[in-house]
């Protein structure tokens, strides 16, 4: 028979010399050259575990010894061994007591009558191993929890079925500024300003049913009451059985600001090249284009009557030619530049659009956000987003019905451009670059852009802007620069 070549360190404690002689020949059928040290009672057992030249990988403990026994003895034993497995030899049948010692930290109970060389082993064998298994999931867990604790970014464990938080760590009670008692009686919506409370209930509701990483975009409160953007790296965690989530924080307020005002600077440069170009459409180009109808005009008397249908044809291109420029003019510089109202930009756009009168068309724009003191970078971004989703509708929609509602409501900047066309499945379309930049354009006031369609049901895109975070966010930048 193959003897186990492994060393084994092994303190056996057995007052009865016949006892111990049986467990050691035991021991040495099963393995070849086991280091074994016998102690006769607690007393010696103690000196022997005191020994720090000596690591014993098991302990074979009789329960009756001259000194201590039964629970008080295996008491001790676990304090004084903790990281060693401890195997129960005893004469003894009691189930209750066995129960109840394993429950305990005691990893087998063996009788010593039913005991055999292979029965020994394979218990000294399975504990050793499960010793091992529990002792790298206690590293691992450390490990995890050290990861959380000392994390330099906000770290947050919820419960997913009503957002209580369980445990957050070191970084968010400083970033937050709550306490971790605070966090305790808390909810993930607590984070949340109160214009977005219902938004943000609705994307956390949805996550109980995603399983993978993934990311979103909120704005958060601090205790402070100083907003902030940030970015959620939401996963799902089990713990005991249950899963909660887990949620790393990003503050990506600063980043933002700096990438705000970069697109900002683009756009604007972008606004005032095509106001240029449009200003020098209308006040150049359609000057020349009107003397010109004018030098024809004066030319009518000298054409031949063969000729008239050609002249009053040339006239009527130059007509169409000069409504043309007019109209690209009006759509690269909005009339608001020249201090115009939105409602009157847009009832100019909505009617460039509707040349031909194939549409028709609702504008409202309530009191208000007639009285309401928006900034021009706001008026001229929702003025290209109607644009834009107007090019879309000319494109796609084969709609008859358009409307377009600008409203104020609790401090929210509502928009709403429907129609009445085919519609599309809003889960399988390739969003392309026009959305992308209406996307992009709400993002810069940090608006919410949504689209809803579906097959036959024509398309609604719905833009929301918190006018006052852009306040304090302005605040921000202000004082960054």
């Amino acid at each position: 028979m193959l003897r186990d070549k492994n060393p084994y360190n092994i303190l056996i404690v057995e007052d009865n010399p016949g006892d111990f002689m049986i467990v050691d020949g035991f021991l040495r059928e099963q393995i070849l050259n086991p280091f074994i040290v016998h102690a006769e009672n607690y007393k010696q057992a103690l000196s022997k575990l005191s020994e720090h030249d000596i690591v014993f990988d098991v302990i074979l403990l009789d329960l009756s010894l001259p000194d201590k026994s039964g629970q008080n003895l295996i008491n001790e034993m676990l304090f004084l061994a903790p990281s060693c497995p401890i195997i129960v030899l005893t004469g003894y049948g009691d189930i209750d007591f066995s129960i109840k010692s394993i429950s305990q930290g005691i990893y087998d109970y063996l009788l010593k009558d039913e005991l055999s060389e292979t029965s020994l082993y394979k218990s000294i064998i399975y504990s050793i191993e499960r010793k091992r298994i529990i002792s790298e999931l206690k590293s691992s867990e450390k490990r995890a929890s050290d990861l959380f604790n000392f994390s330099p970014q906000p770290m947050m464990v919820y419960d997913p079925e009503d957002l209580q938080f369980i445990r957050v760590n070191k970084a968010a009670v400083d970033h937050y500024g709550y306490s971790n008692e605070e966090f305790m009686n808390m909810n993930m919506l607590a984070l949340v300003p109160k214009m977005e409370t219902l938004r943000s209930k609705e994307i956390l509701s949805s996550h109980k049913k995603k399983t993978d990483k993934h990311k979103e975009k909120f704005n958060h409160q601090k205790k402070s009451g100083e907003l902030i953007e940030v970015e959620l790296f939401f996963n799902t965690l089990k713990i005991n059985g249950k899963d909660f989530t887990s949620v790393i924080v990003f503050d990506v307020t600063e980043r933002n600001i700096y990438e705000k005002k970069i697109i900002k600077a683009i756009i604007k440069t972008q606004e005032d090249e095509r106001y240029e170009i449009g200003a020098e459409l209308h006040d150049n180009v359609c000057q020349l284009v009107a003397t010109s109808q004018l030098s024809l005009g004066m030319l009518k008397g000298y054409v031949a009557p063969e000729k008239m249908d050609i002249f009053n044809q040339s006239r009527e291109y130059l007509s169409l030619v000069l409504n043309e420029i007019r109209n690209l003019s009006h759509r690269l510089a909005p009339a608001f530049f020249d201090n115009s109202t939105l409602e009157e930009a847009f009832t100019k756009l909505l009617n460039t659009f509707n040349l031909e009168g194939q549409y028709d068309i609702l504008l409202h724009v309530d009191d208000a956000v007639k009285n309401y003191p928006l900034s021009l970078e706001i008026q001229i971004n929702l003025y290209r987003i109607v644009q834009e989703q107007l090019r879309n509708i000319q494109k796609y929609a084969k709609a008859r019905l358009l409307e377009v509602d600008v409203m104020l409501h609790k401090g929210i900047l509502r928009m709403r451009i429907s129609d009445n066309g085919v519609g599309f499945n809003v889960d399988t379309v390739k969003s392309g670059i026009g959305l992308a930049n209406m996307k992009r354009r709400i993002e810069l006031f940090s608006g919410n852009f949504q689209i809803k369609s579906s097959l036959g049901a024509g398309c609604t895109v719905l833009i929301d802007i918190p006018l006052e975070e852009i306040k304090e966010l302005t605040n921000v930048v202000s004082a960054a620069m």
